[in-house]
């Protein structure tokens, strides 16, 4: 094998076509076990950095959309990127580039990175919402949401609830008052099929921009977080807003970085998470 910096190189991660072709038609892809003890080690010990220097900020309000709340927290960073090495290199990973690519056309841009983080029975969720009422790509399908449970992810700690084949709705969006930035939608969870995405810490959520999905109140003892990237198809730099930095992750304009941040993403990453960091 290839050698980085003394670490073997990552391997490829190449969904099967049974997979793929979920994606496709529910509009959504659970993947368990993504990430391994290591990695996962490696970014909950950089999530617990990014709590301790106060990078995270509750975005909850008392329900009029303005007034910070001290009952309700729900902790966001975003972008997380300019803060966190390892978080910055993670998409550079061979097999999130693999996997990714297998699941949106053309070549691969990020598009996004952020987290949420839910302490025990005090965490709110994030409400009902597609991405595409955000990013409005033309085609939600050229879109990508991935979205990494850092620590086990159970009904009673409020995973991600996805409601399958949704990317083929639209639904309206309105401001949600519960958030002082967040829109949601309305979802009608008595007659909806609702999924909710169990597993364990560094297993992975690929949905389709349109996809509607929630996070739900964290009842457990225990805290949980989550890890949000967005990813586009090349195809749409120039009718979806997001930094200039933006790196391709695919394709001829691949520079595992050295274009967009003056290193080897690719190595960073696979530095810093083959062990947790002191």
């Amino acid at each position: 094998m290839q050698k980085l910096r003394g670490y073997a190189k990552s391997m490829v991660m190449k969904l099967a076509k049974e997979q793929i072709a979920h994606h496709q038609r529910e509009g959504y892809l659970i993947v368990h076990n993504f990430f391994d003890a290591n990695e996962v080690a490696a970014l909950q010990t950089d999530l617990r950095r990014l709590l301790d220097e106060g990078k995270l900020n509750n975005v909850a309000t008392d329900g009029d959309g303005v007034t910070p709340s001290e009952m309700q927290i729900n902790l966001q960073i975003c972008p997380v990127g300019p803060h966190s090495e390892l978080i910055r290199a993670l998409p550079f990973s061979d097999k999130v580039r693999g996997a990714v690519q297998s699941l949106i056309p053309g070549d691969v841009v990020q598009q996004l990175d952020q987290i949420f983080f839910k302490p025990p029975h005090q965490g709110v969720g994030t409400g009902w919402h597609q991405d595409n009422a955000y990013f409005k790509a033309p085609d939600p399908s050229h879109g990508l949401g991935m979205w990494i449970a850092l620590h086990d992810a159970t009904v009673k700690n409020g995973t991600m609830h996805i409601v399958p084949q949704s990317h083929l709705e639209r639904y309206d969006h309105d401001r949600d008052q519960g958030s002082n930035h967040h829109i949601h939608c309305r979802i009608d969870e008595e007659t909806e099929t609702i999924v909710p995405a169990v597993m364990d810490a560094g297993g992975v959520l690929f949905f389709n921009f349109g996809i509607a999905h929630c996070t739900k109140r964290n009842n457990s003892d225990h805290e949980r977080a989550g890890l949000a990237l967005h990813f586009i198809s090349d195809s749409l730099l120039e009718q979806v807003a997001g930094r200039p930095d933006r790196p391709y992750l695919t394709g001829a304009n691949y520079s595992r970085g050295l274009k967009e941040f003056g290193e080897n993403m690719e190595a960073v990453w696979l530095d810093q998470s083959a062990s947790p960091r002191a």
